[in-house]
């Protein structure tokens, strides 16, 4: 088996994700034998097909260090184009798949990226004339990369001006990661929030290179350097300490929601939906969304409540 695209292949192997699984497996259905020669999917899932917003959005137009994006706006004149605004309220998109860096502003090509996000957030708390920001949040997810530090400055702009996370029509996973750092979360009957999990893939490409006649040698120095290769069997060690890792990366995620949404999901129970996505009701009933409402109706009611 040989890696096609390996700059891809790296951020799906051996790398943590907040992504649904079925999002993950339409992923490598849809580019499996563009990045690995035969494909590779996810056996036993159920891929998920999705297009961000594609039942409607709250308004028509919506869409690192040193905010270099804002300031290249800024100075181009089009600081305003940053975040759009809808009388004094601020509205930034969060769509399809979320990832690390990207230096675009909204959604590109299926993709919202945390870079964007943060450039648009850190606009939108300093800029006076926001009085209150709606986040549009219609994804399955992404990269863990980027994620903590977004939901952060969302928690802080929630702590300094009104937000409102309207779900059109999913929050999962990292997507519900950005979403619970709202104020409030609202989404309509046929929405779904949850998903609060990690995966990480290793692909075993012994086999088949010993099928090939390939014999790839690893000359490393370290005990450790070559952990997760695909040219070799994923020992009982190594998976051992890839399932900590992303033990440990999903008690983060809860962490992160507990303290966002306090009594409506603290960290216990949100460790106990075990990564379960949770449709209409019922993500209410679990504490992870506020109500069921129109999003079109949501987003006016919350124009309107903002001075």
């Amino acid at each position: 088996m040989t890696l096609l695209m390996p700059h891809i292949a790296s951020r799906l192997f051996g790398s943590e994700l907040m992504v649904d699984p079925g999002k993950l497996q339409a992923f490598l259905i849809g580019l499996g034998a563009r990045i690995v020669e035969g494909g590779v999917t996810l056996p036993g899932i159920a891929a998920v097909n999705h297009v961000a917003f594609e039942n409607g959005r709250p308004s028509d137009a919506m869409g690192k260090v040193g905010d270099p994006m804002g300031r290249a706006f800024e100075a181009a004149g089009r600081g305003d184009r940053l975040v759009q605004m809808i009388d004094n309220v601020g509205v930034i998109g969060i769509e399809g798949t979320l990832v690390h860096k990207g230096k675009f502003i909204g959604q590109s090509s299926g993709e919202t990226s945390y870079e964007g996000l943060q450039t648009q957030i850190a606009r939108a708390a300093r800029d006076p004339k926001i009085k209150g920001v709606v986040f549009e949040v219609d994804s399955f997810g992404g990269e863990v990369n980027g994620a903590f530090e977004t939901a952060s400055m969302i928690a802080a702009l929630s702590a300094q001006k009104p937000t409102l996370a309207i779900l059109t029509d999913f929050a999962l996973s990292a997507g519900y990661l950005m979403a619970s750092a709202a104020r409030q979360i609202v989404m309509p009957e046929t929405g779904a929030a949850g998903s609060i999990g990690v995966v990480t893939m290793h692909a075993d490409l012994s086999k088949k290179l010993e099928q090939d006649g390939i014999k790839v040698t690893l000359i490393s120095s370290g005990k450790h350097k070559t952990d997760g290769s695909p040219t070799m069997p994923l020992g009982d060690d190594v998976k051992a300490a890839l399932q900590a890792r992303v033990d440990r990366r999903r008690d983060q995620f809860a962490e992160v929601v507990g303290a966002a949404r306090g009594a409506r999901l603290p960290m216990a129970r949100a460790l106990a939906t075990e990564a379960q996505v949770y449709h209409g009701e019922d993500a209410v009933r679990a504490g992870l969304v506020d109500g069921i409402i129109d999003p079109q109706l949501a987003f006016a009611e919350f124009v309107k409540s903002v001075h």
